[in-house]
């Protein structure tokens, strides 16, 4: 019989299959520091141990600072304690820990890919939501609660509702200037936040596989924005050069015998999707959101909508038919699990080189790791953000969101290469526009947003 990737990975794990599902094996445990710490406790504080702490692994990333020469203090009241917690309890656990001032640290879906942590055909789970991207490297990744993180720990198993199937073909190619980012926000403007709802996605097609690697984890970062289950990309051989001599990757004889599996992790030719989605690449251009959910995107050479809903349009400031392009600007940021790797501090790079960001216009870029930092720093690209007039900051969530206490300020409009734009997401009614690093980058020069197209 015919079978999705989804499925094949699914009867690989499946202990104990259920009414509404199974009980799935888990493969790696994510964790980090604004929940982690939380399951930990929990978890020994009942007289339990972490069942398999060798496959088990926490970072600091969600509420610690990103301030140069940042300690345990936070500008979050609760975040030391956070932090703190963290620590002692992934030590007592003899798990992993990419702490403050340890190379490996950052942001958990950006430090796991590049110490290979996660690998194809896995399950990986995390308190996260956005555990989603880690299926670009052809793993079964998704996000849990805290109360889902204990039994994992506890047990290695969760009981999961099986998810229905989608595949999303995105046919030719993207064309020059148009990124993973802009993909992602056209297929939530085309088929709504809710339109994977109860679904594993496959990404699929010409334009996908065209995709490097870092740009397949933007892409199925925001999985989570359309409401899918998680998201998956089968591995090729793109996916097998990523991840040779990585930490976390099998070596030697362990690593052909792996890579000989995973090249067998892919849908059958005749397999059934229980929904299909095509999309013609030609048709994407860079995006930008305008309203309070990444569903609320045009291409950012578009206008408002004339069907744009009411409040987020009074939240937002904005009109019907409104031109986006030229509307000024207080902030521009870039980072988050969606687009802070080496590959987009790049592309933002070249177009701020040798240009200035606009006056008035704050600017931030906080390098999704550690590593990506000091690759970056290696490169020079740290001295062209900084010339440009950019903070250069250390690696972690940032204002993805303000939990870990720092802000935007109250209605500032800020383009930003985050994945979220509700209501209050980066500050007191701040106002977030969703874009890719080069059209941040674009609009931080201009000092009101720009077609990154336009920047010779």
């Amino acid at each position: 019989m015919a079978r999705t990737l989804f499925e094949k990975l699914w009867e690989a794990h499946c202990v104990a299959p259920l009414a509404d599902g199974g009980l799935i094996l888990i493969d790696r445990i994510l964790l980090h520091e604004r929940t982690g710490g939380v399951a930990l406790k929990s978890l020994a504080d009942a007289g339990r141990v972490v069942a398999d702490p060798a496959h088990v692994f926490a970072t600091m990333d969600h509420v610690v600072d990103t301030l140069p020469g940042r300690t345990d203090r936070t500008i979050m009241a609760t975040g030391t304690d956070f932090i703190r917690t963290t620590r002692a309890e992934a030590q007592a656990a003899g798990i992993r820990l990419f702490d403050i001032g340890d190379p490996g640290q950052g942001i958990v879906h950006v430090i796991s890919p590049e110490q290979a942590i996660v690998l194809p055909g896995v399950t990986l789970v995390c308190p996260d939501s956005h555990t989603c991207s880690q299926g670009a490297l052809g793993a079964l990744a998704w996000g849990i609660g805290s109360t889902e993180a204990e039994h994992a720990l506890a047990t290695r198993t969760l009981r999961v509702a099986k998810p229905k199937t989608m595949r999303v073909t995105v046919t030719g190619r993207l064309a020059a200037g148009v990124t993973a980012k802009d993909l992602a926000l056209f297929i939530l403007a085309r088929h709504g936040s809710g339109g994977a709802k109860g679904h594993v996605v496959e990404y699929a097609g010409e334009a996908v596989e065209a995709l490097e690697i870092e740009a397949r984890l933007t892409l199925c970062n925001m999985a989570t924005e359309f409401s899918a289950f998680t998201a998956i990309i089968a591995p090729d051989a793109k996916t097998l050069a990523y991840l040779e001599g990585r930490n976390f990757a099998p070596k030697g004889a362990d690593w052909d015998a792996a890579a000989a599996y995973w090249r067998t992790l892919k849908s059958d030719p005749d397999a059934l999707f229980d929904r299909e989605i095509l999309i013609d690449a030609a048709e994407v251009s860079p995006m930008l959101s305008w309203g309070t959910s990444p569903q609320d995107s045009v291409a950012v050479d578009g206008v408002v909508p004339a069907a744009a809903e009411a409040r987020a349009l009074e939240y937002m400031g904005l009109a019907p038919g409104e031109t986006l392009v030229g509307l000024p600007i207080d902030a521009a940021f870039i980072g988050s699990c969606t687009n802070s790797r080496i590959s987009d501090l790049r592309r933002a790079a070249a177009l701020l080189r040798g240009r200035k960001v606009a006056a008035g216009v704050r600017a931030i870029c906080v390098p999704g790791s550690t590593a990506v930092k000091a690759a970056a720093e290696a490169e020079g690209l740290d001295r062209v953000f900084l010339d440009a007039g950019f903070e250069w900051r250390e690696s972690g969530c940032s204002m993805c969101f303000f939990a870990g206490g720092e802000s935007f300020g109250r209605r500032e409009r800020v383009v930003t290469s985050t994945n979220r734009n509700f209501e209050s997401r980066q500050g007191p009614e701040t106002r977030s526009h969703l874009a890719s690093p080069e059209t941040v980058a674009a609009s931080a020069i201009a000092g009101c947003i720009a077609d990154p197209r336009s920047i010779a």
